[in-house]
């Protein structure tokens, strides 16, 4: 019996949620969820479209719904709430509130004996997983992580928002010699500057003053004063044709040393390198809501991170599939 899929949420991430479960045949998608009028969303599948005030009447006919609402605003909100009424799996992705995120969550589901999954993606998410793997295994070393080549979806939106931007695309590059570092073992001790930089390609006004805007990108505090900074003024056009996109990435680093005196050294690295982001974090909360579902199905409740999921949960393959061919 395939598992009953919802999105809540057609942005980017909504509708890769909606080519990943094309790929999936274990699960099934039976609604979309929108605060915009129903009639005006069109979607890939041709599934129904419902006001999201229709979701908690359409409880019963959901195995788990998948929130696709922003870190900022919507998530701190929506998961708490719907999980109250549903398995729910969220890509929250502000690291240094997700304690505060999973104590509300886990709250609620709790009370309904619920799986909710928080903060489900590639980081926090899968790399995640790889620095927790990586920590395991190398008791004495060191962590990195590097994030890019690719666009900051929440600094282009700030950017976006200077007086005399009309469009902006920000991509973060993590700093090859910071990199190469830390491929060789020699265990850097690196600032924020020393690890990225950031590349901002900025639509402006006609006759906006140019040296203001490119002065209050490079200051703006915890987005860009911390780094160093290059902004390139191009046109509406240019912007379309080469910068469509929403490519990312990275990289998580555990360097360690083992031996009589710490004699070997040792590297752990994991890459991403994504077309497209959104696309890619689908995928991963695709496989997080199957895990969700089975974990339900067992009787377990509250919130759960990547860190509470055994690695079975999240294939469709049968156990002895898995043993045959991934093991």
């Amino acid at each position: 019996m395939s598992i009953k899929v919802a999105i809540l949420g057609y942005g980017n991430l909504g509708k890769g949620i909606e080519y990943a479960l094309k790929q999936n045949d274990d699960m099934e998608l039976v609604a979309v969820f929108t605060r915009r009028d129903p009639s005006s969303v069109k979607t890939e599948t041709n599934v129904p479209v419902y006001h999201v005030d229709k979701a908690i009447e359409m409880k019963n006919q959901i195995d788990v719904l998948m929130l696709c609402g922003g870190s900022a605003t919507d998530l701190p909100k929506q998961t708490a709430e719907y999980a109250k009424y549903f398995n729910v799996v969220d890509s929250f992705d502000t690291h240094a509130r997700i304690p505060e995120h999973f104590a509300n969550v886990d709250a609620s589901a709790v009370a309904a004996n619920k799986i909710a999954m928080i903060s489900v993606g590639w980081d926090p998410g899968m790399f995640s997983l790889n620095r927790l793997y990586a920590n395991a295994i190398l008791r004495d070393g060191n962590d990195y992580t590097f994030w890019g080549k690719g666009v900051s979806q929440g600094h282009s939106d700030a950017i976006r928002r200077i007086d005399g931007v009309l469009d902006a695309k920000q991509y973060t590059c993590p700093v090859e010699k910071a990199l190469n570092a830390v491929r060789n073992c020699e265990n850097p001790t690196l600032t924020t500057r020393e690890k990225h930089t950031r590349e901002c390609y900025v639509v402006a006004a006609e006759g906006a003053d140019l040296a203001r805007i490119e002065n209050e990108i490079k200051t703006m505090p915890n987005y860009f004063s911390d780094y160093d900074t290059t902004v390139h003024f191009i046109s509406m056009e240019e912007l379309k044709r080469d910068h469509a996109e929403i490519p990312h990435g990275g990289m998580v680093f555990r360097t360690g040393k083992t031996g009589k005196d710490g004699c070997h050294n040792h590297v752990i690295e994991y890459k991403l390198t994504l077309d497209s982001n959104p696309e890619f974090t689908a995928c991963v909360l695709t496989a997080y809501a199957r895990a969700a579902v089975r974990m339900n199905q067992r009787g377990m409740c509250g919130c759960k991170t990547v860190f509470d999921v055994a690695p079975a949960d999240l294939s469709p393959l049968s156990p002895e599939e898995m043993r045959a061919h991934l093991l």
